[in-house]
């Protein structure tokens, strides 16, 4: 797994690429730790080049989800099986904002 940071019109993107299991995911809550400290008004975790989430990179989501609090509006980009399948499934679109393409993140936060 690997992650980068971009900040596009002025919301923080973390994109991830790779597979977040519970080998990787610990590095994922580090990269978004790192970023919280900042305290962005937007993170958009961009997942459309993750191939598998395994539960504990769910965890770590909702983990970011729950750091955040009010100060950091928190979204994620998912599309795909791999990826917002899962998300819907566990009703996890319900707790953050839930989005096909970066485009349509960033857009909600113009």
């Amino acid at each position: 797994m690997t992650t980068t940071v971009t900040t596009p019109d002025g919301a923080t993107v973390l994109t991830v690429s790779g597979e977040v299991d519970l080998a990787t995911a610990p590095a994922l809550e580090a990269a978004i730790e790192g970023i919280l400290g900042g305290k962005p008004a937007a993170l958009i975790i961009d997942l459309t080049a993750v191939s598998f989430l395994a539960s504990a990179g769910m965890a770590a989501l909702v983990g970011a989800h729950q750091r955040a609090g009010a100060s950091t509006a928190i979204a994620v980009v998912a599309d795909g099986p791999a990826t917002s399948r899962q998300l819907k499934m566990t009703s996890l679109d319900q707790v953050f904002a839930l989005h096909s393409t970066l485009d349509n993140a960033l857009a909600s936060f113009r």
